[in-house]
């Protein structure tokens, strides 16, 4: 969980301990990567797998990483991490290019010269790694009350049909998500700015834990299925 410190990665990160996977939190310190590990199995339980190290060690060792920075640090995390980021890893990004990275709004957006936070990381990665864009949707509160049953769908996005359908599994171990694949990398160019609305409802609406939920099926997972 590169990032793993922040309120998103520390989220997911518990979600998929509890899960009962072995998780790692990266941090630019590897004193905050440990002490954010021992939070986690505060809150997990002391048995529960949590490690904590520094980004680029974290990044080396998974077999799935997960990206959760903001889109100000993005692009330097990308070139830390790069050269532990083999072809053939899947990576799952879930930045959102928010305008607070430019002394804006958190409900407003700036487009990336490549046209979205996901494909600018895809620019930035070594060629190969199998890159998802994600959990744009969903909200750091709820991940973090692990006590309580999520709810809304996750829309992952990336050219690699399988490489989703991991993230995915992933996904439908963290009780009531579902996710749903919303197509091409290049469809983060729409899921991305989906982060901004919500926040501009939660401000609306008092809120901390909008989401989206996509109607039309019981179910969603890999087109097709």
């Amino acid at each position: 969980m590169i990032g793993g410190t922040g309120d998103e990665g520390f989220g997911l990160a518990l979600r998929l301990a509890l899960a009962g996977h072995r998780v790692v939190i990266g941090s630019r310190s590897a004193e905050r990567g440990v002490q954010a590990a021992e939070r986690a199995r505060q809150i997990l339980g002391g048995d529960i797998p949590v490690d904590g190290t520094t980004n680029e060690t974290a990044a080396g060792g998974a077999e799935v990483v997960f990206v959760t920075v903001p889109f100000a640090g993005q692009a330097e995390i990308y070139r830390s991490i790069k050269d532990q980021v083999p072809p053939g890893r899947i990576l799952c990004d879930t930045t959102t290019p928010l305008a607070t990275a430019v002394g804006g709004r958190p409900w407003q957006v700036i487009r990336p010269w490549q046209g979205s936070a996901a494909e600018q990381a895809k620019a930035l990665l070594g060629p190969g790694v199998r890159l998802v864009a994600g959990f744009h949707t969903v909200a750091a509160e709820p991940l973090q009350a692990v006590d309580r049953p999520m709810e809304g769908d996750v829309l992952l996005c990336g050219d690699d049909a399988e490489a989703k359908r991991q993230v995915g599994g992933l996904v439908e171990q963290i009780p009531n998500l579902r996710w749903v694949d919303v197509g091409a990398l290049a469809m983060a160019r729409v899921v991305e700015p989906l982060t901004a609305l919500l926040v501009s409802v939660n401000r609306g609406y008092k809120l901390r834990e909008t989401g989206v939920k996509l109607t039309g099926r019981d179910s969603w997972g890999a087109p097709g299925g």
